[in-house]
């Protein structure tokens, strides 16, 4: 088990590079989080800085899931080695879901980060790219009809475990329990969309800045 921690321990340390706030430096010192929504995520990006900002910062925050996944869980840590009691599945998809973990409360800010979407987002179409349709679907599709981008994160999250479950059980157990996770930690970081949309201040897609 110890294995598993200092795994877990390394992806969340990687997950806490923030996009946002790695581009925002390289800008002159943005700070996304005195800005718009606060928030760090892509979303706030793209409303306060254009297109070409988010852009990056989706680049990083997708990238550094996928290469926690591809690079972590077959580290061979000195002195710990690998071990053979802990299932493979289980370091995979618990490496993971701590590179999401330290996207939403990053040590390297504050605990202060973005809400997960982009970065959960990368790592299930990584570990299977077939959920590209309908995962993608569903968020275009609830955008499409609603304008809101933080229901249509959440509905592809969950839509995601839902297909999943249907698609992938009994085989695939552990990456359906990862994407249960992912799923409530995307509604959890979503919460104060959620009280915006029921106070219907919650701003709407059209609504989005051009680009800078």
């Amino acid at each position: 088990m110890i294995e598993l921690g200092i795994k877990f321990t390394l992806a969340y340390l990687l997950g806490s590079v923030l996009g946002s706030l790695i581009v925002g430096w390289l800008r002159g010192g943005v700070d996304i989080r005195n800005l718009g929504s606060g928030n760090a995520g892509g979303t706030n990006a793209l409303r306060t800085q254009g297109k070409w900002f988010a852009l990056w910062v989706m680049v990083v925050d997708i990238g550094k899931g996928i290469a926690a996944v591809a690079w972590i869980p077959a580290l061979d840590v000195p002195g710990v080695g690998i071990d053979a009691a802990v299932s493979r599945d289980l370091i995979l998809y618990a490496v993971g879901f701590g590179a999401v973990l330290g996207h939403v409360f990053p040590v390297w800010f504050g605990f202060r980060g973005g809400k997960g979407g982009a970065t959960a987002a990368g790592l299930l179409l990584y570990f299977d790219p077939l959920l590209a349709v309908p995962v993608l679907g569903a968020w275009l599709a609830i955008i499409l009809v609603t304008g809101f981008v933080g229901l249509s994160t959440m509905g592809a999250a969950v839509g995601a475990a839902a297909f999943i479950g249907l698609t992938r059980l009994p085989e695939q157990h552990a990456f359906f329990t990862f994407s249960c996770l992912v799923a409530a930690l995307i509604v959890y970081t979503h919460r104060g969309n959620i009280r915006r949309m029921l106070d219907r201040t919650e701003p709407r897609f059209r609504r989005f800045q051009g680009s800078k």
